[in-house]
């Protein structure tokens, strides 16, 4: 055996995967293994045989969340990454005594499926899988979102005027076709033909669309935006269901597509573009009408319940939203205030590490997972400390209230902060500003918000958030 210190043995990651494993279960009770951004996500033969208490006792474990039978042990950006691969090659090539690695997969989701069919909802499962449908398309608008930031310093600068025109066409593809991809992820997600949804909503960007009138009105390109691009492909999958339970199996190659596209189309055209269009230009004005309207309020509210609606999943409910208002008007005005949730969950997070000087365990967690906070990666923090802590959640929030309050406060003077991709937050969400008074405006409102979430989680977790006797770490509520 190699005992030198280059051993994957000798890794922290190693030694966390080795104090994981058998707080589990063993590898017999292991029957999938994911990772996302900061959990390990494990599906379980035996929930109850995990040890709860103990996995959070473990160095570099800062939280454990059980949702719909799967096991998440969060352990924060980069370190879940080489955990769980450590975690992969101690469990071998068959885990729970499956003879193939496809076994043990069609095991797992038989689990997870059985599981989420005892404990879902019905909103909890829509949320879910519209979450499944917006969320693959993150990485394409963050990219795009700093592309375009960084084309329009260009524009404005009037630097390199040789190849912003090059920036502009790689920065706008995707959003230009975003409800193809949205059509693409609908189908998938629904059980029709990914490639019939794409195809469908397709017809929402074309520009022949402009030819087309009817109730009196010419359609526009893109009219109805993602909102369309999902109502055509739900539409799409509705159709194509319907059609392969009826055309014969010889026919059905021929016809089961073609009935697909022309029904779907033809709906999508003389009624959903329409009705999502209508939809569309309502979020977009009452998001602009809310902030411009009752500012401090709106922010105060939705900065300072943030944090609770992604306990509950219900976040989840906005991505829409979101890329609506990104398609809609270039940036969504809601993200800004949203993030300042982060602001108070860092400030709680230095208040708890300077009062509890002498509780090594919290501190290095807080030195640890204070980075990804400041980034906007708040899962860390949540878990690690304010929940199981009780208190500082709750002055957290009344921080995500102040700075959204005070970004809402400028947007009723007229200053609009808005992001041109949904995902990250924090410091990380400077490269996405965009508004209406140019970017040195833009980002000094949004980073007074930080500041003041920041000081205001600081000042109330200070004084009121630190309980006398911090309480044993519980299990946090599902997010």
């Amino acid at each position: 055996m190699r005992t030198d210190s280059s051993s994957p043995a000798s890794s922290p990651a190693s030694s966390t995967a080795a104090a994981i494993l058998p707080l589990v279960g063993g590898p017999a009770n292991v029957v999938s293994v994911a990772h996302c951004m900061t959990r390990l996500r494990l599906g379980l033969a035996d929930p109850s045989r995990a040890d709860e208490e103990a996995l959070r006792a473990v160095p570099g474990v800062l939280g454990v969340v059980v949702d719909d039978g799967s096991y998440q042990v969060v352990l924060g950006p980069g370190a879940v990454t080489t955990v769980t691969a450590a975690f992969e090659k101690l469990l071998g090539p068959c885990p729970a005594g499956l003879s193939t690695a496809d076994e043990l997969a069609a095991r797992g989701a038989e689990l997870r499926a059985a599981r989420r069919r005892r404990n879902a909802t019905p909103l909890k499962t829509a949320l879910r899988r519209l979450a499944a449908v917006f969320v693959p398309l993150v990485p394409a608008l963050i990219g795009c979102g700093i592309l375009a930031g960084v084309n329009g310093l260009l524009l404005n600068a009037g630097w390199l005027p040789g190849l912003t025109p090059a920036l502009t066409a790689v920065a706008s593809g995707f959003m230009a076709l975003i409800a193809v991809f949205v059509g693409y992820h609908t189908a998938k997600e629904f059980g029709g033909t990914p490639i019939l949804g794409g195809a469908v909503a397709a017809i929402v960007v074309h520009p022949g669309v402009a030819k087309v009138t009817a109730f009196g009105v010419t359609l526009a390109p893109g009219q109805g935006g993602v909102l369309g691009a999902l109502a055509a492909a739900l539409l799409a999958t509705r159709v194509e269901r319907w059609c392969r339970g009826r055309v014969p199996q010889t026919l059905d190659v021929l016809l089961t597509p073609t009935l697909t596209v022309l029904v779907a189309g033809l709906g999508t055209l003389y009624g959903l573009m329409y009705a999502a269009g209508a939809v569309s230009s309502a979020i977009g004005t009452a998001a602009n009408w809310l902030l411009a309207t009752t500012g401090p309020f709106a922010g105060l509210v939705l900065g300072g319940l943030f944090l609770p609606l992604v306990m509950l999943g219900l976040h989840q409910a906005l991505i829409p939203v979101h890329t609506t208002l990104i398609a809609q008007q270039g940036y969504t005005v809601l993200l800004p205030v949203l993030a300042m949730a982060g602001a108070g969950q860092v400030g709680a997070a230095m208040a708890v590490y300077v009062r509890l000087r002498h509780d090594t365990s919290i501190r290095t967690t807080i030195r640890s997972a204070l980075p990804a906070g400041l980034l906007g990666i708040g899962e860390p923090l949540v878990y690690g400390v304010s929940l199981p802590l009780g208190r500082p959640f709750l002055t957290a929030c009344a921080g995500g209230a102040a700075g959204g309050a005070f970004v809402g406060f400028f947007a009723m003077l007229g200053d609009k902060v808005g992001a041109t991709a949904i995902g990250p937050s924090g410091w990380a969400l400077f490269p996405l500003l965009s508004g209406n008074r140019g970017l040195g405006v833009t980002a000094a409102i949004y980073a007074g918000g930080l500041l003041t979430g920041y000081a205001v989680g600081f000042t109330a977790t200070y004084l009121f958030g630190i309980p006398d006797r911090p309480p044993k770490p519980t299990a946090p509520p599902s997010p």
